[in-house]
C-alpha cells in the first residue's frame, strides 16, 4: 500500500491546473529628471557632472566666482567655464565652452566632445 502512495501522489500533481503565463508589459523608460542635460552642448552642467560625463578634469582654475575644468583627450582640448546664477543661488554652471586642437587651433566643440567621451 505505502508504494502507490507516491503514484497517487504523482497523478495528483499532473491533474493542477497550470497557470497561464501573463503578458510581460514592456518597460518604460523614467521621465527626464529636471537636471538632465543636453550632454551634447554641456550647458548647465555641473562640475559633478562634467566629471562623472569625462572623468577627472586636468586642470582646475578658481577665478573670482567662476571656475575652468579642462579636459584633454589625444585630438582636442575642452575648457568648461562655470559661474553660479545671477540670483547666487545653487550650483555653478557651465556657462561657455571652448575646444581646440593640440596645437591651439579652434575645433568643432561637438566633434571633441565625441572624442573625449570615446576615451
Amino acid at each position: 500500500m505505502r508504494q502507490f502512495i507516491p503514484l497517487v501522489v504523482l497523478l495528483l500533481a499532473g491533474c493542477a491546473a497550470t497557470p497561464t503565463p501573463q503578458p510581460v508589459k514592456p518597460v518604460e523608460p523614467a521621465p527626464a529628471a529636471a537636471n538632465d542635460h543636453n550632454h551634447s552642448s554641456l550647458d548647465g552642467m555641473t562640475a559633478n557632472e562634467l566629471g562623472q560625463h569625462f572623468g577627472r578634469p586636468r586642470l582646475q582654475i578658481r577665478e573670482g566666482d567662476g571656475t575652468k575644468l579642462q579636459f584633454a583627450g589625444p585630438n582636442c582640448v575642452l575648457d568648461a567655464y562655470l559661474y553660479p546664477s545671477t540670483s547666487g543661488a545653487g550650483l555653478p554652471r557651465v556657462t561657455y565652452i571652448d575646444t581646440r586642437n593640440l596645437q591651439g587651433a579652434p575645433v568643432n566643440a561637438q566633434n571633441c566632445i565625441a572624442s573625449l567621451e570615446a576615451n
